[in-house]
């Protein structure tokens, strides 16, 4: 089983965005991160978690984020977008409709679970990922852990 936790933020909403994300298993731990130049918050939570996604090939896996965007968006409201067209509740075009497509695409044939944790609530993992996301949108690269889970 997999554990993953991911954040996005950007400065300015749109502005420099940045995503990071932790996968941990039994024997690792890989932090991963990016930037894009113009974007926006939401689109750098989606990012997170297909970038941890592609990073896996682990069949099960247990999503953590602190965006209820993205854990509703895949428990709650994707199957109705769907259904409707992508088109939200008020008939209106589902925003980032492809970085939505690319996640489902991901979860296919795989077990994922998606859970919610309250931001900037002493959360360790929630926390490093979130001080990932920053340091990217911030245009400064943070050092990132690859290595056994022992020594993280």
């Amino acid at each position: 089983m997999t554990i993953i936790y991911t954040d996005g933020a950007s400065r300015g909403n749109p502005g420099p965005g940045g995503w990071g994300a932790i996968i941990s298993n039994d024997n690792s731990v890989v932090e991963i991160g990016g930037r894009e130049e113009h974007t926006t918050n939401n689109r750098m939570e989606l990012t997170a978690a297909i970038k941890a996604l592609e990073s896996t090939p682990d069949k099960e896996v247990t999503v953590y984020a602190d965006s209820e965007y993205v854990t509703k968006g895949m428990t709650e409201w994707i199957k109705r977008w769907q259904q409707k067209g992508w088109r939200t509740a008020g008939k209106k075009p589902v925003l980032s409709q492809d970085l939505w497509q690319k996640l489902l695409e991901l979860t296919e044939g795989r077990r994922v679970e998606w859970k919610y944790v309250a931001g900037h609530a002493g959360v360790p993992l929630n926390e490093r990922a979130d001080e990932i996301a920053t340091t990217f949108a911030d245009n400064l690269l943070p050092k990132l852990y690859n290595g056994p889970r022992g020594k993280y």
